[in-house]
């Protein structure tokens, strides 16, 4: 049918159908068609991209271990190892008493050949067997003095490691020699060795040594400086005189009225108390530091006995020793 009315159409329009049918393709077939699309540049890592994934590789696993570490170490306790020395205390006391005695019987001798033999056999209880093969002629048979000891003093004692012991002594010596008498002291050095079960022998033999001497040393002397006033000062000479008046013969009761915490000792003394020497005063904060002598006549000896002090006091309604 609508060919036939196209045909007529035609046969009235000439080519005009033609044409118009032909430009309704070309529409149809340009709307039909698909746009090309633009080509998306991409971006090629070339070799860059195996780096990327080994640093994300060791970044995940860096991230797993931190929280396989926190979890399991809610659990885990650190052990430190520690090494115990232990050491061992040796009494020095029995030391002291074994040098004493050996020291008695090594510079002690008669000059009869049973004494001298007597000597050497108790010596074998102090040292070592060497040292008393060494020392077995040390008294000869022939030997013109003899000898006892007045008076052995012990001086220092080192331990040396945790089973030796240097220990400095002297011994004073009554030497008689055709019946004339001379007192002569010298000063000597031993090495003791003490065993597990505190048994001891001398490993070295009495070497000579020096005799402590008196020190130089002088002590800077104390000065009051200035910050107690003087009404203050003569309270505080005021309660100290008071207090050293009693204390010699003050029961425990009685010192609690001046003293604190058993600052000073109860020493029951037949004292008669005669002066403070030199006192010193120093203010501390809310106290005063005290350095004073106390003079008293001993009773029983008759002599001046000068005790040092060095106190502090307060002022708590009355003065107080604290």
């Amino acid at each position: 049918m609508k060919r036939r009315i196209d045909r007529g159409i035609e046969r009235r329009t000439g080519r005009k159908i033609d044409k118009r049918r032909k430009r309704n393709e070309n529409v149809k077939e340009k709307i039909s068609r698909p746009k090309k699309q633009k080509k998306v540049p991409t971006i090629r890592l070339g070799t860059h991209k195996k780096l990327t994934v080994t640093l994300w590789v060791l970044l995940i696993a860096s991230v797993s271990f931190g929280v396989y570490k926190n979890f399991t170490a809610i659990d885990r306790h650190t052990v430190h190892e520690r090494e115990v020395i232990e050491q061992r205390i040796v009494d020095t006391n029995r030391v002291e008493s074994f040098v004493e005695s050996f020291a008695k019987e090594y510079f002690a001798w008669g000059q009869s050949q049973d004494a001298i033999d007597a000597r050497n056999e108790r010596l074998r209880n102090y040292l070592t067997e060497e040292l008393s093969q060494l020392n077995f002629d040390m008294v000869r048979a022939d030997i013109p003095t003899s000898s006892h000891v007045w008076n052995v003093q012990m001086w220092n004692i080192t331990q040396d490691s945790d089973m030796t012991f240097t220990v400095t002594f002297s011994v004073e010596q009554q030497i008689t020699e055709n019946e004339i008498s001379t007192t002569i002291t010298g000063v000597y050095h031993v090495v003791v060795h003490a065993d597990e079960n505190e048994n001891m022998v001398i490993i070295k033999n009495p070497t000579m040594d020096r005799k402590p001497q008196k020190s130089s040393y002088q002590p800077k002397q104390a000065e009051s400086d200035g910050t107690v006033d003087a009404i203050t000062s003569e309270e505080i000479t005021s309660f100290l005189e008071t207090f050293f008046k009693l204390y010699p013969t003050a029961t425990e009761k009685e010192l609690a009225y001046y003293v604190s915490d058993n600052a000073l000792p109860v020493i029951q003394k037949n004292y008669v108390f005669a002066e403070l020497v030199n006192p010193v005063y120093v203010m501390n904060g809310e106290n005063v530091n005290v350095i004073v002598g106390v003079k008293y006549l001993d009773q029983d000896t008759k002599t001046v006995q000068i005790s040092q002090y060095e106190l502090r006091v307060v002022k708590e309604g009355n003065w107080k020793i604290i």
